[in-house]
């Protein structure tokens, strides 16, 4: 194999970039965890799930590529075309540099934790603090000064967004690092994420948030359940991907990317949004053609709140952007797509109709081995896949009825059932099995979703402990997209999405060149 040559300098295109351009000579990738090779030439995977066949050019490209670096032009491209779909990652060498970054750390009040973050970060960086209308201004002052941090001051309180804007303003760096004060990163958190930046695609990479949690009960839930862990495994991210988002409490961006998608004011972010302003960041960073990765080999310690109190009023916050994110990026933000053939399997179950609800399982498995076919894959697996399918239906229903709908499937648990006829000394045998199969339907919906999750991730907590907790979490956040819904008069985040079919994959085309790939060519459906 070709010795790998040394990554470049990150640098900004000259123009704002489009199309698809192969990954550097030298770039490292690595297979996904869920991507499979079930036939010569044709791999399966990704986010969302698609089946992938190469055409002989691409196959001779994946021999080049399967020894896990790009060698050629031609296996850039399709290292390019499997980070894109999910069926494999960058895994970039550390930059053989020291990155020319400027950090941002926005802040209100919370002198304490803002030191604690300044030590963390060090001095190999310049830092910009942003004190966003605090009580006691003098205190943040007191602490930026003690870690050479450069001081900007907002006299009211304006959002994160407009603070992080107002440091922007003064970057003159190729990168820009943000970090919120209530995290803990490690000295080398941004060296290790800067290696991303020789793909001249990527706009900002992401590490792994991870809680720093109290051993409360609240503290013990978000432990395992904070919305800022977005897991373990790499991911491109894009909305409707497994990764649909990353936030800015932890956040490595190239700065020229940020400029190609300036808001009204000029500004990276839309200071509008108090909250989401970070998702609508990715999402407009995804729409200019850029690319955004989630490494969660790379931590940053972020503090949870201790009490309910402060954890469900956060969720709601989170919620109440669901509205204002849909109005800017209409059909990206659903919370729930449905798939026809589970989401009609999961209706006629919870409807008490066994059987149509095993025929309609039975015709999907038939229509999911014929449409493997004809993507030239096997047929087999075709059961376990729907099977699956299935149940992440009824379990996405199941979250969706909480957080929307939580009174109705209470009330449709609790609710008495059939009475008895005045010549019957007890209600017909139907009736039973119907108030039954309600109740039970109802029971699964409401506790299904906390349970499953409990399961898979055996918290230090128990059941009955996390399954309160997390029905709480979720009726917070529901709360909070009905407010948002309200304020902005829009609908659109409470309407789930159907996608009538599933995703399709062009193969690798027969000419391949180191700027782009041929999207015309024949595609293949999963």
């Amino acid at each position: 194999m070709t010795p790998p040559a040394p990554p470049t300098r990150p640098g900004a295109p000259s123009a704002p970039v489009r199309g698809t351009i192969g990954l550097p000579t030298g770039f490292r990738v690595v297979l996904d965890p869920g991507a499979e090779r079930v036939a010569d030439g044709v791999w399966r995977g990704g986010s969302p799930v698609r089946v992938l066949r190469l055409t002989p050019a691409g196959r001779a490209a994946w021999r080049e590529l399967r020894g896990g670096r790009v060698t050629s032009p031609a296996s850039g491209v399709l290292a390019r075309r499997f980070t894109d779909a999910g069926l494999a990652h960058p895994c970039p060498d550390p930059a053989p540099y020291a990155p020319d970054v400027t950090v941002i750390v926005p802040v209100r009040d919370r002198p304490g934790m803002l030191d604690r973050c300044l030590a963390a970060l060090g001095r190999a960086h310049p830092v910009i603090v942003v004190d966003d209308g605090s009580r006691d201004p003098g205190k943040v002052a007191e602490a930026a000064r003690r870690h050479g941090a450069t001081l900007l001051r907002h006299a009211a309180n304006r959002g994160p967004a407009a603070a992080r804007d107002t440091a922007l303003a003064r970057v003159r760096s190729e990168l820009v690092a943000f970090v919120d004060s209530d995290c803990v990163p490690d000295g080398a958190w941004i060296g290790r994420l800067a290696g991303h930046f020789a793909d001249p695609l990527v706009a900002a990479v992401a590490p792994r948030v991870t809680p720093l949690a109290a051993g409360t009960w609240s503290g013990r839930y978000t432990a395992v359940a904070s919305p800022l862990d977005l897991g373990g495994r790499s991911a491109r991210v894009a909305p409707g991907a497994r990764v649909a988002y990353v936030p800015t409490a932890a956040l490595v961006a190239r700065r020229a990317a940020l400029r190609d998608v300036a808001v009204g004011g000029g500004g990276a972010f839309d200071a509008a949004l108090r909250t989401g302003e970070d998702v609508d960041l990715v999402w407009r960073l995804h729409r200019a053609g850029w690319r955004v990765r989630y490494d969660p080999s790379v931590t940053v310690g972020h503090d949870e709140p201790p009490h309910w109190g402060g954890l469900l009023a956060r969720r709601f916050r989170y919620g109440t952007s669901a509205a204002p994110l849909a109005r800017r990026h209409p059909g990206a933000v659903p919370p729930l797509v449905l798939r026809p053939w589970p989401a009609l399997t999961v209706a006629a179950a919870l409807a008490g109709r066994p059987a149509v609800a095993a025929a309609v399982f039975g015709l999907s498995v038939l229509a999911k081995a014929r449409a493997a076919r004809a993507a030239g894959a096997p047929a087999r697996g075709a059961a376990p896949s729907m099977l699956s399918a299935v149940g992440r239906t009824w379990l996405g229903a199941g979250r969706y009825g909480v957080q929307f709908a939580s009174p109705l499937l209470v009330l449709a648990a609790l609710a008495p059932g059939a009475t008895r006829r005045r010549d019957s000394p007890r209600p017909g045998r139907r009736a039973v099995t119907r108030r039954r199969l309600r109740r039970l339907a109802a029971l699964s919906l409401l506790l299904g979703p906390p349970l499953a999750a409990w399961a898979a991730r055996r918290p230090a907590l128990g059941p009955v402990r996390f399954v309160c907790g997390g029905l709480a979490d979720d009726i917070a956040y529901g709360a909070g997209v009905w407010a948002g819904c309200l304020a902005e008069r829009t609908a659109a985040p409470l309407r789930p999405a159907i996608n009538p079919r599933p995703h399709i994959a062009p193969e690798f085309p027969q000419a391949v060149t180191a700027v782009h790939t041929a999207n015309t060519t024949k595609k293949t459906q999963t």
